[in-house]
């Protein structure tokens, strides 16, 4: 027989097999890739550049964390403090002016002031529930314990291995380390301390962090062992709802001008806060004398060991039986319980027939909505809904977790007092409204493929396509996302006492973009789907999840801008991007269950804006270079800065595809046929400068006339510059980027008249307003020449025309 591992060796190994695991995941985040069996270590070797994103996201959680710390602290004394010289400053007074007359007061006295000590201590306890809550809400507590089940088959006492359960979690909860570390640093730094406030945060956050894992430990093992699977659901579901609200609440009060429900409720801490553990390490970090530092060590040591000795103490008993709730002694019971109720039902069945309702009605009344439902939704859809229903925790995270989320930010930091705001405010009610429906889709379309689980390989058996399984869910998505900004409109609408045009376009800026974040959620989910990770919690890529909230973040900004055309820039921009991902992710379904392989390259949607991006950057980073004074940039450094971006796109985009071998390779002369190219020039030259022409003149008599006129200053050369630019340069690089790349690579997925449509939005979208409309007759005819002629010289040759025509209209007048 082994003999037992002593207490403090169990310990160690465990604590360092976390931190092990922990080392492997960073490292796999962060350097996948980069090795030579890095395509075939069964974990997306497809996915070389994320550990960008993750690095730039670790570093911007960490700064945004001090900062929110704090502007905690200096906000407090603002607010609490009496005697503050801040908390007497009128409203009008900026932040910034604030936080330093607060940071002045802090560095000349000695200790904080009571009032700010219990302030903080209520702080920092629910920033401690925090921690604990939303590190209970990201697990499953309804599966199986099966790291328990296994570490129990070791040579260690029980004790022992709750112990070491304890340690291991401590330092593996980096969202506490995180959180806890930024708020004690922050209140040291202003306490006096310096840099020793960077090691005093550290050991403080490392001794609160056990009472969170006994609280977490006893959660997610003991409850398991004393609850069923769905009310383990219903707890998780509970959770998650509660720690959001508790977090924005923690943040509210590092907003300049927090509302007066938050001050009221800061002002009103009790002081036994301060005796809480947490209380206790901030009484530490502010004691004036050794005496009162031993002290409240010693207190929070007492209360620290009596609560994880209580806690082990109760996981011992609530594992006496074991660690294996659904063994031999549970099934035999289960048997004996169904037997005893099979028996009570046959028996009371003869007494409770005469009380039924009519059966026929009933069952007339469900076959009528199943009957609907069949008719409205496809199987597909009718699954996903059932799927939905049927798991609490998915519900709650889709139907009433995006709410919460929404309505504690606004709440919490002062912006919406009541729901009757909503009809005074129509563009931040559009955002909210928006917002919803935007965190809806990120908490259901984009794990479409990642709520089949283990069972995804089912999905290619279906005799339908994927790509055609996951439209269905789409606008399945799309339409649950439409029901909260709908009523969000509604409730604005009946609070709106004056109607207003704007109104309704921003409902339609609104209802516009779910669909087309529905596509992009469903998309972003195939790449962030890891359908080869072992644990659930990273079978979503987070990368993927900051991507669809920036891009949302845009939509919501175009939501709120003042001019037409910059809502209707982001929106062509956000379709076109969202058409691009599908075709990516329609691309890359086949080979989701292979880690190894991946599709043949093929011009695709995305490499024309990636293309068109860089262009323009490019072209930007040229102009900087070559003006003399960026003030003073002549058509000269314009048209070389071009000219020398566009032609620096087009060779790295022909050098990248010779080298991927990739298909559909649009070509100038390469198998042009000359009667074709110059039938579809002359009827497509002539209607783009008809257009042109035509808003010309009617500009000319409108307000923008003196906007129209093109004045070329100096020299008669830059004119030909000029011309050279219009006629020469953009027609080669233009016709490449927005008719070979965009246009080409829609027509993979689209019908040519759909494709014409989305790249000359694009083409226009890109150009100043005035020309948008002309640009975009512009644009459909040269797709059209493309499409004729199948050689890029066309559409060349009706650009270069129709810029000629109309540069030479312009200067003459």
């Amino acid at each position: 027989m082994m003999p037992r591992l002593p207490a403090l060796h169990t310990i160690w190994l465990l604590t360092r097999m976390r931190c092990l695991r922990q080392r492997n995941l960073l490292h796999n985040a962060l350097l996948r890739g980069f090795g030579h069996k890095g395509a075939r270590d069964g974990n997306g070797g497809k996915n070389t550049t994320s550990w960008i994103l993750a690095v730039l996201v670790a570093v911007t959680m960490a700064i945004s964390l001090l900062s929110v710390s704090s502007n905690i602290v200096l906000n407090l004394q603002c607010h609490t403090v009496s005697s503050s010289d801040c908390h007497h400053s009128t409203a009008s007074t900026g932040g910034a002016e604030h936080n330093h007359i607060a940071a002045s007061e802090l560095e000349r006295a000695t200790s904080f002031a009571p009032a700010l000590q219990r302030a903080l201590a209520l702080e920092l306890g629910a920033l401690f529930l925090v921690s604990i809550l939303l590190s209970l809400g990201s697990k499953e507590l309804a599966q199986p314990d099966w790291d328990l089940e296994w570490l129990v088959t070791l040579p260690a006492s029980r004790s022992s291995l709750l112990w070491g359960r304890i340690v291991e979690r401590s330092v593996g909860n980096l969202l506490g380390i995180f959180m806890l570390a930024a708020a004690y640093g922050m209140i040291a730094w202003y306490g006096g301390h310096g840099w020793y406030s960077v090691p005093l945060a550290l050991l403080a956050t490392l001794a609160l962090l056990p009472l969170a894992a006994i609280v977490q430990t006893l959660a997610d093992t003991g409850l398991r062992m004393a609850l069923p699977a769905s009310q383990l659901r219903n707890l998780q579901a509970l959770i998650s709802l509660l720690g959001l609200p508790l977090m924005y609440l923690v943040i509210a009060t590092s907003m300049p001008h927090p509302s007066n429900f938050i001050i009221d409720w800061v002002r009103a801490s009790p002081a036994w806060l301060l005796w809480t553990p947490p209380g206790l390490l901030l009484q530490a970090t502010q004691a004036g004398s050794s005496g009162a530092l031993i002290a409240s060590l010693c207190l929070f040591a007492l209360q620290s060991i009596a609560l994880l000795w209580g806690g082990v103490i109760l996981l011992a008993y609530q594992l006496r039986h074991g660690v294996v709730r659904s063994g031999a002694r549970e099934s035999s019971r289960r048997i004996a319980h169904a037997s005893a109720s099979a028996s009570a039902s046959h028996a009371a069945e003869p007494a409770a027939a005469s009380q039924r309702p009519d059966t026929q009605t009933v069952a007339a009344t469900g076959s009528s909505a199943a009957h609907w439902l069949e008719y409205l939704l496809s199987p597909i859809q009718r699954r996903e809904l059932r799927l939905l229903s049927r798991d609490r925790n998915f519900l709650v995270q889709t139907l009433v977790l995006p709410l919460v989320i929404v309505f504690s930010q606004l709440i919490f930091n002062g912006q919406l007092e009541s729901l009757a705001e909503l009809g005074q405010h129509h563009t931040a009610t559009a955002a909210i409204a928006f917002s919803i429906g935007a965190y809806v889709l990120m908490l259901s379309a984009f794990q479409t493929l990642n709520n089949e689980g283990q069972v995804l390989w089912l999905l290619y058996t279906v005799p339908q396509s994927l790509n055609h399984i996951l439209k269905q869910k789409a606008r399945l998505w799309a339409v649950l996302g439409l029901l909260y900004p709908l009523a969000v409109c509604a409730i604005s609408a009946y609070y709106t006492s004056e109607f207003a045009w704007s109104m309704l376009a921003l409902m339609l800026t609104v209802l516009a973009g779910i669909p087309i974040y529905s596509i992009l959620a469903v998309a972003l989910g195939v790449f962030a789907c890891n359908p080869h990770a072992v644990d659930n919690r990273n079978r979503v890529r987070p990368s993927f999840v900051y991507l669809y909230m920036l891009l949302s973040s845009f939509y919501v900004w175009s939501i709120t801008a003042s001019f037409w055309w910059q809502k209707l820039i982001v929106a062509v921009l956000i379709t076109s991007m969202a058409l691009a991902l599908w075709q990516k992710a329609r691309d890359a379904m086949p080979y989701l269950l292979d880690p190894a392989a991946a599709p043949p390259a093929r011009v695709a949607l995305a490499d024309g804006l990636i293309g068109a991006t860089a262009f323009f950057i490019l072209q930007g980073i040229a102009t900087f270079i070559l003006a003399q004074d960026p003030a003073d940039i002549d058509m000269r450094v314009t048209t070389l800065a071009f000219v020398s971006a566009g032609l620096l796109v087009f060779a790295v985009m022909r050098l990248y595809y010779w080298r991927a071998r990739t298909q559909g390779v649009p070509t100038i002369l390469r198998g042009i046929r000359w009667a074709a190219t110059f039938k579809a020039v002359l009827p497509a030259t002539l209607l783009a400068i008809a257009a042109g022409l035509l808003s010309i003149y009617v500009i000319r008599h409108t307000a923008y006339a003196p906007m129209l006129g093109l004045k070329i200053d100096g020299s008669a050369t830059l004119k030909y510059w000029l011309l050279g630019l219009a006629v020469v340069a953009a027609p080669l690089c233009e016709e490449f980027i927005f008719r070979g790349l965009i246009f080409g690579g829609l027509r993979r997925t689209l019908t040519p008249l759909l494709s014409a449509l989305v790249s000359a939005a694009v083409f226009a979208a890109v150009h100043p307003p005035l020309s948008m409309l002309p640009v975009f007759v512009l644009g459909l005819c040269t797709a059209w020449a493309y499409q004729r002629s199948h050689t890029l010289l066309a559409p060349m040759l009706v650009h270069a025309l129709y810029n000629a025509v109309v540069i030479t209209v312009q200067l003459a007048g």
